[in-house]
């Protein structure tokens, strides 16, 4: 499955929308696990990824990718900045030799890995993004998929990150990066049409 550029510009800007729209909601699930702020940090890097993209037209994937990359990385506090950034910037390198969604997926989640030095079952947005890269190369990526991941991150307890200093207590509660990544991946499936 390969996504073009206006289609990927498209994919950015509903996720951005996404992100916006859920602000608060994402402050709320970071106010139970974390330090409330996930919903702010993501929402001042959206404002920076418009802004970029409104000042110059990306001539190719690579450079979109790239230039999401930097307003995330430049913009966004916590956490959330490096990862999200590492993710775009290694997609965009990926990207100057495939268009392929499934290796781009799957190379952008093994930068969180290497980035947040953590793996499947931690509770954090590679719990969404590894199952999505997954079901892009079996071709069977659905809104089940994304919802089915990001519920699964409910009952683990966290072993990375900020939520990991209240092991037990971080059961019960939904990782909010990875409810930032399912904005993500919804926003992609509506760029598909599904």
């Amino acid at each position: 499955m390969e996504l073009n550029l206006a289609d990927t510009k498209k994919w950015i800007e509903l996720f951005v929308k996404k992100v916006e729209a859920n602000t608060s909601e994402l402050n709320e699930l970071d106010t139970a696990i974390g330090d409330g702020d996930h919903g702010s940090n993501m929402a001042r890097g959206m404002a920076a990824v418009t802004d970029a993209l409104s000042k110059k037209e990306p001539a190719d994937l690579a450079e979109l990718y790239k230039t999401v990359a930097f307003a995330m990385i430049q913009k966004v506090g916590g956490a959330s900045g490096p990862l999200y950034g590492t993710a775009f910037l290694d997609m965009s390198k990926q990207a100057k030799e495939t268009t392929d969604l499934a290796k781009l997926v799957q190379v952008g989640c093994d930068g969180l890995k290497r980035r947040g030095q953590s793996d499947v079952g931690m509770k954090t947005m590679i719990d969404v993004w590894q199952p999505v890269a997954e079901s892009l190369k079996s071709d069977d990526f659905s809104k089940n998929v994304v919802e089915d991941a990001l519920n699964a991150t409910k009952d683990m307890v966290a072993t990375k990150g900020r939520a990991s200093y209240l092991e037990e207590k971080s059961k019960g509660h939904l990782d909010p990066g990875s409810q930032s990544s399912a904005y993500l991946f919804e926003a992609l499936l509506e760029v598909l049409g599904e």
